[in-house]
Parts: structure tokens; sequence; C-alpha cells
């Protein structure tokens, strides 16, 4: 134990020197040595902080930060493999991602419509007014070219994803309320994701209002009906399964978002700082109306935890197949690239800071009574 406590010190402290190395690069205008300095800090970073219990959540995120630096730096490794481009790809990933949540739910996952009514309607209609809304104010705000404006506006149309579940566990929420609202989400996302494009976004960028219908239907809904299916009649039976699917799910992300930043580099470098900005404003905004919102309506403090994260937490994956559909990957496809990544580090925090902090309902049932 004492061995393997050193080596994660050993690979904090390398990340560091790697650190170093970058900034002393940057500034001697060692350009072609920023890159693999770049990568190695974040590499081992990601390595390191796996041997802190109340870091290791970001080894993930970390390593995303990984692939992103190497494919800045060497783009055209994540274009093409001969005469097959990479970017075909991500539906197929999309859909092994969803897939992997259909086997991990039940239709007892619904039943909390019916248990919770008043809480799944009111984490719904914040899900689809607050972010779309700030995210046409936040591409408005910046100015941002219109297919870049049209991919903010996408992510906050989108529904929420696994990760906010995730989230709502880490910090205590209501979990049962935040798998029933991803649930009811993702179900509503072939209809309300085109209509609330074409109505935000539609003076942007042209909307094919069915043709993005559909494109939902195969990347998320039949995926995750085939895997509610294997579920059905594999159940107890692929234990094995349940343990790969998260690990495939993160490989696919890492690999999509990778495939993203390779194709929309040139126009990360010019808008870059100010897409980021822009994104954590859209995030953060997320979390504050969703939670406080839900204080107004004077919701149990658990379910507006839950709320908070369902709302600033979007499927920037979905986002991204959708970009791709709409073949606009290298600009619309940008936001989600970006918003991904920023939503778990900003999640994490906020779930890890929200586990320290008693809601007072402590001894009450696990699910809401609204």
């Amino acid at each position: 134990m004492a061995a393997k406590t050193k080596l994660f010190k050993i690979l904090i402290g390398l990340s560091l020197l790697a650190l170093a190395a970058t900034i002393l690069f940057y500034f001697l205008g060692s350009a072609t040595l920023i890159g693999p300095a770049l990568t190695v800090f974040f590499s081992c970073l990601a390595l390191g902080v796996r041997g802190w219990e109340n870091l290791k959540g970001f080894s993930f995120t970390i390593w995303i930060f990984a692939a992103v630096s190497v494919s800045m730096f060497y783009p055209d490794y994540f274009r093409t493999i001969g005469t097959f481009e990479l970017k075909t790809l991500i539906v197929p990933l999309l859909q092994i991602i969803m897939f992997g949540m259909g086997t991990a739910m039940s239709l007892k996952d619904f039943a909390g419509v019916v248990k919770m009514p008043k809480a799944v309607f009111i984490g719904l209609i914040c899900q689809f007014t607050i972010m779309p809304l700030v995210g046409i104010s936040v591409a408005t705000v910046f100015g941002f070219p219109p297919e870049v404006a049209a991919g903010i506006v996408l992510v906050g149309s989108s529904p929420s994803g696994l990760a906010s579940n995730v989230m709502a566990y880490l910090s205590k929420a209501n979990l049962a309320l935040s798998v029933t609202l991803t649930a009811m989400a993702t179900l509503l996302a072939p209809l309300m994701t085109p209509v609330l494009m074409k109505l935000l976004a539609g003076q942007l960028v042209p909307i094919d209002f069915w043709g993005m219908m559909w494109g939902i239907i195969k990347i998320v809904i039949l995926p995750i009906i085939a895997g509610l299916i294997f579920n059905k009649l594999a159940h107890g039976k692929a234990n094995w399964l349940d343990k790969a699917m998260p690990v495939v799910s993160m490989v696919a992300i890492a690999v999509i978002i990778t495939i993203i930043t390779a194709a929309g580099r040139d126009s990360l470098l010019e808008i870059g700082l100010a897409l980021i900005l822009a994104s954590f404003l859209h995030n953060m905004a997320g979390y504050f109306l969703g939670y406080w919102g839900c204080k107004l309506l004077k919701m149990d403090a658990r379910s507006c935890r839950t709320i908070a994260l369902e709302v600033g937490m979007q499927n920037a994956g979905l986002a991204s197949g959708i970009a791709l559909q709409m073949g606009k990957v290298a600009t619309i496809g940008l936001a989600p690239a970006v918003f991904g990544p920023l939503m778990n580090i900003t999640g994490s925090s906020l779930a890890t800071w929200w586990r320290g902090k008693p809601t007072g309902e402590e001894s009450a049932a696990p699910e809401a009574e609204n």
C-alpha cells in the first residue's frame, strides 16, 4: 500500500515537472515541444489523482484534457485514416453509449412520473426552458459566428445525460428523481430538441426539423430500447456487461471529443477562450437557476439539488451527434466538445461540496413526495 501511495505521489511530481516544462517551452517559443509536455502533464495528473479518494473522480475529465491536447497539437491524426473520415465514428459510438444507458435502465425508472409528478413536471419544465434560453442569450452577448452560436443553443436544447445521475448520487440528492428526469427528458428529446432549435436557432442556421427528429431517434431512442430489451431478457446473466459498459462509454466519449476537437481546431484557436467562458456561464446558470427556481416553488432541498444538476448537465454527446448529422461538426460541434468536459469538472465540484452540506432531510425517505 505504501509503495502504491508513493507511485501516485511520483506521478503527481512528474505532472508538475511537465507543467513547468510546458510553461518554459511556451516562453522559449518551442511550439513543437509544448504539445508533448502538456500531454504528459495531463496524463500523469490523471493517473496521480487516483491515489486520493476525494480527487479520483476527476481522473476521467483530466484524461479528456490530455486527449484534447493531443488533438489540438496533432489534429491530422484524428481527422482521417487513409480515406476514412474518423468523424463517421461519432454516431456509432453514441449509439453504443445509449445502448449502455438502456442496459442500466428498466421500466421502473419511468415509474417516478407517477410517484413524483410535481417534481418531474417542474424538472422537465426547467430542463427545456432555462438552458435553451440562457444558451441563446449567452451566444448573443458574446457575438459568436452563427454556427458556433447555434452549437451553444443546441447544447441547451439537449436533454440531461447519465453524468447528472452520477453527480446526484455523489451529492446525496434525490437519485430516483434524477434517473426519472433523465429518462423522461431523453424520451422527449426527439420532439423538444428540434422544436427549440427551430425556434431559437432557426435564424442562425437552417434547421431540418424532421431530419433532426429522426436523427435523435436513431442515436438515442432505438439504442436505448435495444438496451432495455437486452436488460429484460438477460437480467442477471450478463454481469460482465454492467462492468464493461461504463468503461466503454468513457472511452467512447473521449474519442468523440478528440475527433470533434481535431475537426474544429482552427475555429477553437480563434474563439477558444471566449467559448470556454461562455460555456462556463451557461453551465453555472443552469445550476443556479435550476436550484433557486425550485427553491421558490418550495421544493425540498434534495429535489432542488437534483433538478439543478439535471438542468446544468446536458447530454453534450448527443449534441455532438446532431451537429455531425447537420454536417457542421467543426463549428456547431465545438460548444458540445467544450461543454462536456467543463460540466464534469463543475458538476463533480458541486456534488462534492453538496455532499458535505446537510439538507436537514437525511432521515427522510429517499424519494421525494412532491
